[in-house]
């Protein structure tokens, strides 16, 4: 395991009185899903990081979840 990638369980946090409990890094109010969104949309870890305040090792946390609840997910095939 890379540094970087460290257990996201102690970086990130969901409490009602944030974001309406929506997962964010903790200490901060960056949702996990705008982090994961500006990975997405092409920005670099270093980029996220400047733009939010971030360390890499907070942005990889933010991946790490997104990898986990995705990997949780149920799908069902949609008719047509």
């Amino acid at each position: 395991m890379r540094e970087e990638q460290a257990d996201w369980r102690g970086l990130l946090a969901a409490d009602p009185r944030i974001l309406r409990g929506k997962p964010v890094i903790k200490g901060t109010r960056v949702p996990v899903r705008i982090a994961v969104g500006s990975l997405a949309a092409g920005m670099s870890v270093e980029q996220v990081c400047e733009e939010y305040c971030l360390t890499p090792t907070q942005v990889h946390a933010a991946l790490s979840y997104a990898t986990g609840v995705l990997a949780d997910e149920e799908v069902y095939a949609l008719a047509d």
